[in-house]
């Protein structure tokens, strides 16, 4: 089975990014908004059982952090994703860090936090969307006290399988 660890934003950030993603991201109807915390890795239901533990001893070590997003970014040239930018917060770039590390999961990309709203676009659909939207200031503050390591179903869709609250709680 494929797994992966994300962050779910609120309501208003997720409508948000949804009123760019039903145009732009072919993803759209197969998972929600989200920051990847993991990108997506195989495990059995043993070892995500597993996974899943190591995860809810990490996040009794860690306090809620503020996601904070100013404004619509590119990875272009490397691949022609449109997201909303997240500014890179110590907790989240220690919760990401760590994550990682239980995993041994070595990621292709540096991790940069972000919140796609647009992928798979030619080079003229890129530079269309992204020279209509990079101006576009966004001011959204919220406190992120929870991740969620999913599951894929056979449909390609994405599920919660379970949820971990930072802190003590």
């Amino acid at each position: 089975m494929k797994f992966g660890v994300v962050i779910f934003p609120s309501k208003q950030l997720q409508d948000l990014a949804n009123s760019y993603r039903k145009r732009y991201d072919p993803h759209y109807a197969l998972i929600t908004p989200h920051l990847t915390l993991m990108n997506a890795f195989e495990a059995t239901e043993e070892n995500a059982k597993a996974f899943a533990d190591k995860l809810q001893q990490i996040a009794r070590s860690k306090t809620p952090f503020t996601l904070k997003t100013s404004k619509i970014s590119s990875f272009y040239p490397v691949n022609n994703v449109i997201y909303l930018k997240v500014e890179p917060d110590e907790e989240l770039m220690k919760l990401h860090h760590d994550i990682h590390e239980i995993g041994n999961y070595q990621s292709e990309y540096a991790f940069v936090p972000h919140i796609t709203i647009g992928q798979k676009l030619s080079n003229d659909e890129h530079s269309d969307v992204f020279g209509a939207l990079r101006m576009t200031t966004i001011n959204h503050e919220e406190t992120i006290d929870r991740f969620h390591l999913l599951y894929q179903l056979e449909n390609g869709s994405w599920t919660v399988y379970e949820t971990v609250r930072l802190g003590k709680n």
